[in-house]
């Protein structure tokens, strides 16, 4: 080969492996998401041993009244086996032991360790998922399915979505249409319905 070939591949070739070493020497950019949960209100609303202790004492009432039930029912045993209420009566001992043991636990932690269970921001978002939700099964008693889903896939889409109205609305009407074609029609499925429904002869 000759020489000022060999030199201008020897120069490419020193050059190419500068550019790799300055490639891979090149520290990596961090990516720092910021969590949803730092911004708006983060003061606590309860304390997760707050929680703890109310949850094990409603199990500790609910035990102690599903024991006295099976303890009425009967908890001994009969000619042909346990009566009814033998082993549940002694699983609502078991609820009622892990309950006071909660209880206990939740009681005497200590209140360095007491971290908070939710914020005002959290609680807000589960209000706006919870709320239109418990109005959507009342609405569905009095309105039917239909126009309930309709309601509510338009106001999550609109409130909670920010999306255009005439989107929300166009986006809701399909899906409560799809749904009606899908049970009444194709399947002959029994929803419950409204008055909107009856006027319409189903």
């Amino acid at each position: 080969m000759p020489e000022p070939l060999l030199s201008d591949c020897r120069g490419e070739v020193f050059e190419t492996s500068l550019f790799y070493k300055s490639v891979m020497s090149a520290p990596e950019k961090e990516i720092i998401v910021e969590p949803d949960e730092q911004t708006g209100d983060t003061r606590p609303v309860v304390a997760t041993r707050t929680v703890d202790a109310a949850v094990c004492a409603f199990l500790l009432g609910l035990a102690v009244l599903l024991g006295y039930d099976n303890w009425r029912t009967g908890i001994g045993w009969a000619s042909d086996g346990p009566k009814a209420g033998y082993f549940p009566f002694y699983l609502s001992l078991v609820l009622g032991a892990a309950s006071v043991y909660g209880i206990g636990a939740a009681l005497f932690a200590r209140a360095s360790g007491d971290d908070p269970f939710v914020n005002r921001n959290q609680l807000k978002r589960v209000l706006q998922v919870f709320l239109p939700t418990l109005l959507f099964c009342l609405c569905t008693q009095w309105l039917g399915l239909y126009v309930a889903s309709f309601l509510l896939v338009a106001g999550f889409m609109w409130i909670i979505g920010r999306i255009a109205l005439w989107k929300s609305l166009f986006t809701s009407f399909l899906f409560a249409l799809v749904m009606f074609i899908t049970f009444e029609i194709a399947f002959d499925v029994i929803m419950p319905k409204g008055p909107l429904e009856a006027y319409l002869g189903y």
